[in-house]
């Protein structure tokens, strides 16, 4: 594992060092953090050091001058790697200096199909080095199979290659698994380039620097992607379990292009790493109910997927069933907390998908519900589809309910209006929270600090989770080991 180093570390160095625990080499971006004492750097990190001076042609700050020839030369003497662009840095001045097994040859640039990239490969590989790094630029879904298609293709160990950006991400997860020998992480919150992740997430959300074995592809599905804990999730619950899995999140501004693109792609097959069923969340829940062959009751009520399973032939086959567990993402914490449902009366703010899932789900459960929305005719319709009671939002008087679940993006920021005001609740009530973040929300907040039961967001996609993994592996994800995995009470 490679650690981007892309912000001046502080005067002690303490992030330094624990980074040699953690990845194998540290990569300085000079563009980015400047000179930085190369012995200081010795005497805290264990790995090799990479220097890196990325020109502002490839996403990096650097120009283009003697200056940089002049950085990449005095490199050559302190650093243990030096990467070197092979559209600028090839000319035998550079090539002098920076002696082949130290050398980091890298290539960042558009490449839409196959046939481009190999080119790339060959005009880089006219250089004796250490690695060969290839990042293309992946602007819609589809683009980011290049670089795989390449490692696929190439059988070589000296290669890394996949794509940057948000909808290439989950590329960079996949590359290691087709002999790519390296990987790249953030050392801290910025990012090195779009759609990095960080070192910490390689490690926690995958598991990385082991590279668990996978024979089964699986993954989230949204816009953005690259916030959803799911893949910490669930590849927890592989490794617990024993499973040949890894999974990824995809971030697909068009749900449509990622389903003609990628899911319906043979890649994945002829990979050996076959898509074997996907989380859908917003906005694509509808979209994924449309695009499936057929659905579960729960799916078609809440006129939306959070589950797409593959028929029995595999995604091969085109045929793909859509299932929903969001209403039990509600349900599931509030009787973990020993809220018992028949009888309760309910209102839940909001009639989007995730509003008619969680008022699905409790009137399933016995609960009387009421929906409540600001906008009377969408949340009127959502009701009655549901068979449910409908209450304007401005005549809500959340302290005739037992429960309260807040399915809007009202309350998430401290500047936000509150979807209802927490005093006016009952002391006995239970609050639900569908959205999480960095922590409780200003709502969830003052709601537990009058002592309600409050669930939050990440309670709600353990539940939601916990039956996904099941209808995905046929297999049950421990409590306890799902709990852990989000940082969560067992």
């Amino acid at each position: 594992m490679v650690a981007s180093l892309t912000e001046a570390p502080s005067a002690s160095g303490d992030e330094v060092r624990a980074l040699s625990e953690q990845a194998d080499c540290l990569e300085v971006r000079a563009d980015l953090v400047g000179d930085v004492d190369v012995e200081w750097l010795r005497e805290r990190f264990a790995g090799e050091l990479l220097y890196t001076l990325r020109s502002e042609a490839e996403g990096g700050r650097a120009t283009v001058d003697p200056e940089r020839r002049a950085a990449l030369f005095a490199a050559a003497q302190a650093y243990d790697l030096v990467d070197i662009e092979a559209d600028r840095d090839l000319g035998r001045t550079v090539l002098e200096a920076v002696e082949p097994r130290r050398r980091v040859v890298s290539w960042h640039g558009r490449a839409r199909n196959l046939k481009v990239l190999r080119g790339r490969l060959r005009q880089v590989s006219g250089v004796e080095a250490r690695l060969y790094k290839l990042v293309t630029k992946a602007q819609s879904s589809g683009e980011e199979l290049v670089p795989l298609e390449l490692l696929l293709g190439s059988g070589r160990s000296d290669v890394a290659a996949f794509s940057m950006g948000a909808t290439g991400s989950w590329t960079r997860l996949v590359a290691p698994r087709l002999g790519a020998p390296w990987i790249y992480g953030a050392a801290g919150p910025l990012a090195a380039a779009p759609g990095q992740p960080s070192i910490e997430r390689l490690l926690v959300d995958y598991g990385l620097p082991n590279l668990h074995r996978a024979s089964r592809l699986f993954g989230v599905v949204g816009h953005p992607a690259a916030h959803s804990l799911s893949p910490r999730l669930h590849n927890a619950g592989y490794r617990d379990r024993g499973e040949e899995a890894l999974y990824v999140a995809f971030d697909a501004p068009s749900f449509e292009t990622f389903w003609r693109e990628i899911v319906l792609s043979d890649f994945f097959d002829r990979a050996g790493l076959p898509l074997c069923g996907l989380s859908v969340t917003a906005p694509h829940k509808a979209a994924a109910l449309a695009a499936a062959s057929e659905a579960g009751d729960l799916a078609r009520a809440t006129q939306g997927a959070n589950t797409l399973l593959p028929g029995r032939n595999g995604a091969a086959s085109r045929r793909w069933r859509a299932e929903s567990t969001d209403p039990e993402g509600v349900t599931g914490p509030l009787r973990q907390g020993g809220f018992d449902l028949p009888g309760r009366e309910a209102v839940v703010i909001g009639a989007g998908g995730a509003g008619r899932a969680a008022a699905l789900g409790l009137a399933a459960a016995g609960a009387r519900v009421a929906l409540a929305n600001r906008t009377e005719s969408t949340g009127r319709a959502a009701a009655e589809s549901l068979g449910v009671a409908f209450v304007p939002l401005e005549e809500l008087e959340p302290g005739a309910f037992d429960i309260v679940v807040n399915a809007t993006s009202l309350g998430h920021r401290a500047d936000d209006p509150l979807p209802c005001d927490p005093a006016s609740l009952r002391a006995s009530a239970a609050a639900v929270e569908l959205v999480y973040g960095g922590g409780p929300t200003p709502w969830s907040r003052a709601l537990a600090a009058r002592g309600l039961l409050v669930v939050g967001g990440r309670e709600v996609l353990l539940h939601q989770g916990l039956s996904q993994f099941e209808a995905m592996t046929g297999r049950a994800l421990p409590f306890e080991v799902g709990a852990a995995a989000l940082g969560l009470e067992p």
